[in-house]
């Protein structure tokens, strides 16, 4: 959890906005490299992407908007600018340009400029509404914020990118009367290996790990679904949380996010919050971080905000457990990304599988509205731009490979 958090005080980071090197990288298809090894990721196919291409025919500002299950989706996002072609400018978090000097450099050759998570970064915002009224590009954004690894269900969407398309909607319409065009984008990812293998090997590190005796005769869902309660109960153990006899998944995730997140909320905002949880985590990180980026607390308080900040982590990694994911809807690749989850939340890092392909669909043009209807509770642009990912992502999973192995209790 750690290397999201960059313990110096924040200063924006803006691209490179030289044209060229972003286009000679992506025209001879260096990312591929990098998705092969780092995310197991040998093969693609973009749909849709003559939508695109009207669009910055157009001349109009453009935002990209995904979904976000995977890391690997800012670099998967290249094969889209290699087959459009368009090169684009991306808002990263600030912990990407603080790997090494090279990433940075190559980060930002690659049109991405950095955005603080933990605060309000004025100069970021500004970057990218300035990036849409001059349509040069088009700018990526992930409204998501983090990754889930839940594919086939979206995580709620911030609230940002839709102001920042308005408002660059709302100068180009003064300016010249141009548009603001956001196109909702679906990634999905299918595996093509060998499921059975894969989720062996990875539940019984996990189970050895729980000081169990792996029983592979035990059918593959039956053994997920034991794995998973096993990992929430040790957590409510460890925490205290109480579940009630019969509580549904959703009901124990609910109650051990509120335990974790409720007492911090009171102490440092004064009050239990409602909301999504990223807006929960993301409200107490910007309360809790600031003062550690600029180093303005002694040892003992800030060994006590590192553990503040790992309950968030801790409740954010509970939530993205949808209930029931793998035994309503039992693809492969459901399973494995349950599987991976389960090994990233236990060993901090999951082995790479590789046999993934990557789908990436873009959807109908969006034109961004210069007011937003003030009596909505919820922002109507990224409403409709979840909506039409939701729907893309519905008839991309009938798509899936089916686990066809032994039936268990599910």
């Amino acid at each position: 959890m750690h290397n999201i958090f960059i313990e110096k005080p924040y200063s924006f980071v803006p691209p490179y906005t030289w044209h060229w090197p972003q286009r000679f990288l992506t025209k001879i298809g260096k990312f591929k490299g990098l998705l092969r090894k780092q995310h197991g990721v040998v093969d693609h196919e973009c749909r849709n992407l003559d939508r695109l291409r009207e669009t910055i025919k157009a001349g109009h500002g453009i935002v990209l908007a995904p979904n976000h299950p995977r890391t690997a989706d800012p670099i998967a996002m290249y094969h889209l600018c290699r087959e459009t072609p368009v090169s684009l400018y991306t808002m990263a978090s600030w912990h990407l340009f603080n790997q090494s000097a090279f990433e940075t450099f190559i980060v930002r050759l690659m049109g991405a400029f950095s955005v603080n998570r933990e605060g309000l970064d004025r100069k970021a915002v500004d970057y990218a509404i300035d990036v849409l009224v001059k349509a040069e590009r088009p700018l990526l954004i992930f409204p998501a914020g983090s990754t889930s690894r839940t594919n086939d269900r979206l995580m709620a969407f911030m609230e940002g990118p839709a102001f920042i398309a308005r408002t660059a909607a709302k100068r180009r319409a003064k300016q010249d009367g141009g548009k603001v065009i956001a196109h909702p984008v679906c990634i999905k990812y299918f595996y093509q290996g060998d499921i059975e293998k894969v989720a062996n090997d990875v539940l019984t590190k996990i189970e050895s790990q729980l000081s169990w005796t792996p029983d592979s005769s035990i059918p593959l869902i039956d053994r997920i679904v034991k794995v998973g309660d096993a990992m929430l109960t040790l957590k409510e153990l460890e925490f205290n949380v109480r579940a009630a006899p019969g509580t549904s998944l959703r009901e124990r995730q609910t109650n051990m996010v509120n335990n974790l997140l409720g007492p911090l909320e009171e102490e440092w905002l004064g009050a239990v919050a409602d909301g999504g949880i990223q807006t929960r985590v993301k409200n107490l990180r910007m309360k809790i971080f600031p003062e550690m980026s600029r180093n303005e607390v002694d040892r003992t308080e800030r060994a006590r905000r590192w553990k503040h900040l790992e309950r968030t982590y801790l409740a954010q990694q509970i939530d993205c457990y949808p209930e029931q994911y793998v035994t309503d809807y039992k693809s492969v690749d459901r399973i494995l990304e349950t599987i991976e989850k389960f090994e990233e939340d236990l060993f901090e890092h999951c082995r790479i599988h590789g046999n993934l392909k990557v789908v990436i669909d873009v959807g109908e043009g969006i034109e961004v509205p210069t007011k937003r209807d003030r009596g909505a509770e919820f922002d109507p642009l990224m409403a409709e731009i979840r909506e039409r990912i939701d729907v893309m992502l519905t008839e991309l999973q009938k798509e899936s490979r089916m686990y066809e192995g032994p039936v268990g209790k599910y």
